[in-house]
Parts: C-alpha cells; sequence; structure tokens
C-alpha cells in the first residue's frame, strides 16, 4: 500500500468512525481535518490505526458492528421500524410495554433481512421478544414538551441569573442567617426567594447557571461548566433551610464560629471561592454532626427516613460520587500533585472492588457525609422548584446541563469507558471566541453510548430535570457532532466527531414529555445546515440573542424571531447590554489577548460606535428610541430600548438576563479565559427580594410584564 493508499484508507476509517474529514468554518471557508487529529480521535474511540494492517481490521470491525443485529431499537409513535434479522423467516413476536401489556405479531423477514414491526401509540421502554431473543424497544413521542405545551397559545417571560450572585436578606431582616445566608454566595434557598420575587413581576420562567456536583476537595475549582458530575449537585449551593429548623441551624453557625466569617465574606465584592467553600463545608458539617447524634437520626422521624430513602434511591451510583469526594479531598490535601484520579494508588484508580470496600468500611462516616450533603441539596432544590410551582409559573426552573464534564471528576473515574480520553471538547475559531475556545471537558464516547444502549445519557436527563420545568442543552450541536481537540493541541487543529443525532433526540423527547419538561437548545456558534430546523421539527427551541441577530449592517426585526425560539438580548458568554453599549467587552478582550487576528483596540472602538448607531436604528424604526437618540449613546434609553425590542418579538418565550435588567456592564464569564477574567464570581448588588424593586429594573420589566 502506497503512501496515497493508505491516507485514503486512514480517510475512509475516520470518515467510518464518524470524524467529520471536511467541514466549513463560521466564515464559510472550506478545511480539512489533519491526520495526526484523525489518529488522535481514532484513537480515543478506541480504534486502532498505526497500522495498515489494524486500518484494515479496524474497518472490518466498523462493517460488522454496521451491518450486525443490534440489541437495542429506538423510533418514535405511531411510526412503523425495522430490525435487521437475517436467520428469522416468519416467526411470532411480541412487544412487552413497560407497565405492563403488549402487542402480538407476526415478524416476517421483507426480503432483504429486515422484519417489520407495527407502529406503537404508547411511548416508553419497551421490549421487544422474537422467539429467545429479546431486545430493548424504546419508542419516544414525536416531539419534546413544547412552549406551546406549557403555554397553550401566551407569550411569556422569564428571568436568567446566576445562582451563585443571589444573595439573602440584609442583617436585620426577617429569616437572615438562618441557614447559609451571608456566606458570600448565593444559594438555592435565595434561588426560592428569587423565584418569588420573580413571580410577582409575572415571570414565568427562572433560567439557572448549571448546579452540578463540583470538588468539595478543590474549591478553586468553581466553574460550573467544569463539574465533577452532572448525575449530582453541588452541595455548595444546599440551603439547610429547606430541611432544618431555625433553631437547629443557629446552633450549628454558633458552634461552627461561623458569624464572624460571614460578615466578611459577604461584604465583599467578588466571591472568594475557596473561604466561602469552607465556611459552608464546616457548617454542612456541624449540621451533620447535629444530624448524625441527636434524635433526627431515629428511625421513626420522618426526616431520617426520608434521607434514608434518598440514600437508598440514589444506589451505587451516589456511594460512588461519596467516596470519591472523600478519596479526592485526601489525595490532593496529601499531595497537590494527585489531584486527577489517574495519579492515584493504583487500587483505586482501577476501582479495585476489594479495596474500595474496606476503605468504605474505613472511611463509613466521611462518606455518609457527602450522601447527607446531596440530600441537603437535593432537598433546596426541590423547595425552589416547589416555590415556582405554588407562585403558577408556567415553567418555573429551567436548568442548564453543561455540554461535557471533567475528566478527573467523579462521573469519569466511577465509569471512564464512558468517555473519550485524550480529546477536550471545544470550539473552532468564530464570532464568540475568534481564537477558538478548549474547554478542557471530557465528553462520552459515541461508541461507548451504544454499547450501553444510551443508559448514560438518559441517567444525565433524568439528573438535571428532576427538579425543573425546563432544561437547556448547552452547546446543544453536541447532539449532533462536537469539536474535539487532541490534549495538547490547538483549538483550530480540533476535528468534528458526528454522534447518533436522531436517537439522542428521540431519548431528549421522552424524557421532556415524562417530565414536563420544555427543552431549549443553545445553538449559537457554528450550526450545520439543517441543525435548527431539526431541533424545530423535534419541539427543542433555539436561541435567538439580539447581539447576534442581524444580516451584515442590518439588526433583524423583532417579527423575524421565530415563534418557537427563545428570545434574549444577551447570555453569560456575551457581553452585558450595558457593557456591550460602553465597550466594556473590547476593552476586556484587548487586556485579555482575546481581539480577533487583525483587529486592534482602536478599530474594535470604531466598528462598535458603527453597530450602536445602526442598532438604534432599528430600536427608533420600533418606536423604541427618539429620533435624538441617532448616535444610541444613552446607555440607560439603549438598555431599556433592547428589552423592549426582544420584548416585542415573535418568540413565545423571551428571557430577560439579570445582568440586562439591572444594567450591570460586567459580564458573568469571558470565554477563553482562566484566571485572566473573574469568570463566575460576580454577585447581584442586593438581596433576591429586593433586586427587581429597584425603579429602573422595574421599568425594563413592563414591556416583558406586558407580553
Amino acid at each position: 500500500m502506497n503512501a496515497a493508499a493508505s491516507d485514503s484508507a486512514l480517510q475512509e476509517l475516520a470518515s467510518a468512525a464518524g470524524i467529520q474529514i471536511d467541514w466549513t468554518n463560521n466564515d464559510g471557508i472550506a478545511r480539512r481535518v489533519n491526520e495526526d487529529t484523525q489518529r488522535h480521535v481514532l484513537q480515543a474511540l478506541h480504534i486502532p490505526c498505526a497500522t495498515k494492517s489494524q486500518i484494515r481490521e479496524s474497518l472490518a470491525l466498523l462493517r460488522s458492528e454496521r451491518e450486525g443485529t443490534p440489541d437495542f431499537l429506538i423510533t418514535r409513535v405511531h411510526r412503523p421500524s425495522h430490525l435487521k434479522l437475517p436467520d428469522v423467516d416468519e416467526r411470532p413476536a411480541r412487544i412487552l410495554f413497560e407497565n405492563g401489556g403488549g402487542i402480538d405479531f407476526i415478524a416476517r423477514n421483507r426480503g432483504d433481512g429486515y422484519i417489520e414491526i407495527p407502529a406503537v401509540d404508547i411511548a416508553g421502554y419497551h421490549k421487544l421478544r422474537i422467539g429467545a431473543r429479546e431486545i430493548d424497544f424504546t419508542v419516544a413521542p414525536a416531539r419534546c414538551y413544547t412552549l406551546d405545551d406549557a403555554s397553550p397559545g401566551k407569550r411569556i417571560y422569564g428571568i436568567a441569573a446566576q445562582i451563585y450572585g443571589l444573595r439573602h436578606a440584609a442583617e436585620g431582616d426577617p429569616g437572615n442567617c438562618l441557614s447559609m445566608r451571608g456566606m458570600g454566595s448565593g444559594d438555592f434557598g435565595a434561588l426560592a426567594d428569587f423565584v418569588r420575587a420573580a413571580a410577582q413581576h409575572g415571570a414565568d420562567a427562572i433560567g439557572l447557571s448549571p448546579a452540578h456536583a463540583l470538588f468539595a476537595g478543590d474549591l478553586e475549582h468553581y466553574s460550573p461548566y467544569s463539574p465533577s458530575s452532572r448525575l449530582f449537585l453541588n452541595i455548595m449551593l444546599a440551603d439547610p433551610l429547606a430541611t432544618f429548623d431555625a433553631t437547629c441551624i443557629r446552633s450549628s453557625i454558633a458552634n461552627a464560629d461561623l458569624e464572624t466569617t460571614a460578615h466578611e465574606l459577604e461584604g465583599l465584592d467578588l466571591i472568594d471561592w475557596r473561604r466561602t467553600g469552607e465556611a459552608r463545608l464546616k457548617l454542612l458539617r456541624a449540621l451533620f454532626e447535629s444530624f448524625a447524634q441527636n434524635e433526627l437520626a431515629k428511625s421513626d422521624n420522618p426526616i431520617a427516613r426520608d434521607f434514608a430513602r434518598f440514600r437508598s434511591a440514589g444506589g451505587e451510583a451516589l456511594e460512588a460520587h461519596a467516596q470519591f469526594e472523600v478519596l479526592h479531598t485526601q489525595e490532593f490535601a496529601r499531595d497537590f500533585t494527585k489531584w486527577h484520579w489517574r495519579t492515584w494508588r493504583a487500587e483505586f484508580q482501577s476501582r479495585d472492588q476489594l479495596a474500595l470496600q474496606a476503605h468504605a468500611r474505613t472511611h463509613e462516616r466521611e462518606i455518609a457525609f457527602h450522601i447527607f450533603a446531596q440530600w441537603l441539596a437535593s432537598r433546596s432544590l426541590s423547595s425552589a422548584s416547589r416555590a415556582a410551582f405554588e407562585a403558577r409559573m408556567k415553567i418555573g426552573l429551567i436548568g442548564d446541563l453543561a455540554v461535557g464534564l471533567n475528566d478527573g471528576g467523579s462521573q469519569a473515574w466511577r465509569r471512564p469507558g464512558d468517555l473519550l480520553q485524550g480529546l477536550s471538547i471545544g470550539a473552532p475559531p468564530d464570532a464568540l471566541a475568534p481564537k477558538g475556545q478548549d474547554w478542557g471537558l471530557a465528553a462520552f464516547s459515541p461508541r461507548a453510548l451504544i454499547a450501553a444502549k444510551f443508559a448514560p445519557f438518559v441517567d444525565t436527563l433524568r439528573a438535571t430535570m428532576r427538579h425543573c420545568g425546563g432544561l437547556r442543552i448547552d452547546h446543544v450541536m453536541g447532539l449532533a457532532r462536537l469539536w474535539m481537540i487532541p490534549a495538547g493541541g490547538l483549538s483550530s487543529e480540533g476535528a468534528y466527531l458526528r454522534y447518533p443525532l436522531d436517537d439522542l433526540l428521540a431519548l431528549v423527547a421522552l424524557e421532556s414529555v415524562r417530565h414536563r419538561c420544555i427543552v431549549i437548545g443553545e445553538d449559537l456558534g457554528t450550526v450545520p445546515p439543517g441543525f435548527r430546523e431539526k431541533l424545530g421539527a423535534n419541539g427543542l427551541a433555539g436561541l435567538r440573542v439580539l447581539l447576534f441577530e442581524r444580516d451584515d449592517d442590518a439588526w433583524r426585526k423583532p417579527e423575524a424571531y421565530p415563534r418557537d425560539a427563545v428570545a434574549m438580548t444577551t447570555t453569560h458568554d456575551t457581553a452585558t447590554f450595558t457593557g456591550w453599549q460602553r465597550g466594556r467587552d473590547i476593552e476586556v478582550r484587548d487586556a485579555c489577548d482575546q481581539l480577533p487576528p487583525c483587529q486592534t483596540k482602536t478599530t474594535a472602538e470604531a466598528e462598535r460606535e458603527r453597530d450602536k448607531r445602526s442598532m438604534a436604528r432599528a430600536f427608533r424604526a420600533e418606536g423604541l428610541l427618539p429620533a435624538s437618540q441617532a448616535n444610541g449613546r444613552d446607555e440607560i434609553a439603549a438598555a431599556d430600548a433592547a428589552i423592549n425590542f426582544v420584548a416585542k418579538s415573535n418568540a413565545t418565550l423571551v428571557f430577560a438576563p439579570l445582568e440586562d435588567l439591572l444594567g450591570a456592564s460586567e459580564q458573568p464569564n469571558l470565554p477563553g479565559t482562566t484566571v485572566e477574567h473573574p469568570n463566575w464570581r460576580r454577585r447581584y448588588p442586593a438581596s433576591s427580594e429586593q433586586l427587581l424593586i429597584d425603579p429602573a429594573t422595574a421599568n425594563r420589566l413592563e414591556p416583558l410584564k406586558r407580553r
């Protein structure tokens, strides 16, 4: 085989494995993935490709997998399906419904090795039995639970907020310092307060930052989009007042000697995650000791019984997460180079059952503490969700599902085979991040998902939908393809890896309908042709962000926004609207060396002035700015007009980021930075109950309330 033939064989193997060899970037320029990247991705998929013979053998293996009889089938209601069974000519078959009953039919070979399965009108996780063979047979609804289902014929609005940025009532207000209040960051209790306040202003949804589990042993790792596990919650968001009475909590705060620390932390402009985390863990431990030692732990106490039920329902996954927290805390505290579980002792890396059982016996109380903390977090998020229900919000909380997870976390440690090793999710260069992005996140392996019949994906959906009336899927293009970057490589030298989109969308629809949970896909950046139409056909709402909704020099009119999309002024990854008006994002990007190539701060500012004038024309055309505001430089008037503009849109759901309602100039996150910018550390200026009362904020809420 000559070099050209070898290159051709590698490309054939890469394409068969789902690597998109040829792709088009955000500027419409055709690109091709280099061979080194192809080999890295193939290796992560456990597809040997080092030699010519390995390439031949791997191609043969992929063909046999594709042509073999599957052990599961995913289809839609009211739609006949087909299953490859060449050894079946004609045989009695039965569909066994998940909740009992079934359908009998005769499985007949169509003549091409496939049998036809009759259409089923009951969605669920069923079984298909043909002779002695039984396979999983999942039937999904035609589409998700949609905005129209949640709010028939009525346009609604919501507010997007960062949970950690919320505040409890100030000192002297009722309820202050009864839980973790005043410890330097927000929690689910502050969220419940904000839900009630927003509902009084007519909001029907609250969009959240991710609440996935982080690392109790490393409080400096605080990005909500780099979770240890997407199956569990961030215990730093727990609000004990959702479970324990005020007397118990006051006593624990006093015993932990936290009053002075709480006041100091609450006075900071930016969250000090290490000190705040230490204080919160200290209080959680004091509450755990009280729970474990006094009458609350008696088996006849309803609170104790609820804890026992929670632990039992969590099963092996919860126990493993708690044990990981103990091990990670110990190993990292002992040696800072042991942060990643792959650097631990061999028996803990490989999850040797005898070693783990021995560790669990000697650390039983510590493991119980982390399960206790998860229990408190779950109960407090449930309390915030209940607040939305009691306020008659049409949707309530909208959770955020991060696109990936940290491969040094508990989910990767428990099931490393589910993930692609040696690759990181990111994005090629685009308007949002001109140099590309490497998010340092691991993704599910598409081959492993299929081998596991998509169970890890379904578990992740259920964990995030459990307490929510809506789900935002971060970087929803990941259901079709992900930009994977080899470890140590440049963001621009990655490759798109395809995922089984139709199967994933079917499972999203099934879980969405079961949970009565709308689904929003964050479809910003490089979007494949036809992808947004596919989302719409499946009932997922896309995003339309004012700052991006333009054709060359003209901003799209409100009526151009699709009805089934979610309209917003900005997102947590963009400048706030006031920050955009001031050019604050340009200043920050320039300081962080984040401006696009061939652009200087001066040229960026000149372009921004043109954009502001163009946007002001769009606002004036809608009667939202007087003629005197031709240059768009009145920040308050422009911020008011921006909210009015999206409120006028066709979109059924409009979201107002809390930062834009407040007129804040600093954005929560600057993509492509870590220590260069204070990401995920900003707090809101007032308590949850007071945030929306300010006259300027209340004025911006008026057009939203009129929807």
